[in-house]
C-alpha cells in the first residue's frame, strides 16, 4: 500500500503501511552504522548512509533476501542537516512500492563521528 485513504500523502518516498503476506519469512536487522569493514568512517552523511545500506544488503544476502524485500526502515540522524542526504540515498535504493519508514533525529550514537543509523525489517516468501 502506498497511501492510506484519508491521510495526507507521505512527505517522501515511503508508504504509510506495508502488509506482509501470511507465511512470509521475516528478518529483523539491528541498526547499522556507516562504518566500513576496515573500521573507517566517512565524514559525509550520504556516504555513511550508503555504507549502512551496503551492510544491510550483506545481512539480507546471508538470509537469501535483497533490498527489495525490505518492508520497514527505521533511520536515525543526529541533526536536521543529515535528513536530506540520508533520504537521497534511501530514495535512490528503494523504488515504488516503497517500504514503510520512520526518520528520527537523535542526540547521538556510540561515537560522535556517526551521523546516521539504519535498521530494517524484511519479508520474503
Amino acid at each position: 500500500m502506498t497511501r492510506a485513504v484519508g491521510l495526507a500523502p507521505p512527505f517522501s518516498n515511503y508508504s504509510h503501511a506495508v502488509e506482509v503476506p501470511a507465511g512470509s519469512r521475516l528478518l529483523v536487522c539491528s541498526g547499522q552504522l556507516g562504518m566500513r569493514a576496515d573500521g573507517s568512517i566517512p565524514n559525509d552523511t550520504a556516504e555513511q548512509a550508503k555504507i549502512c545500506f551496503d551492510n544491510i544488503s550483506i545481512i539480507l544476502a546471508e538470509a537469501g533476501m535483497e533490498l527489495s524485500d525490505v518492508v520497514r526502515i527505521n533511520a536515525y540522524v543526529t541533526d536536521r542537516e543529515h535528513m536530506a542526504p540520508y533520504m537521497d540515498v534511501r530514495n535512490a535504493l528503494f523504488p515504488a512500492p516503497y517500504p514503510a519508514s520512520t526518520l528520527m533525529i537523535v542526540s547521538g550514537f556510540t561515537r560522535p563521528e556517526f551521523t546516521v543509523e539504519i535498521e530494517v525489517i524484511a519479508a520474503s516468501q
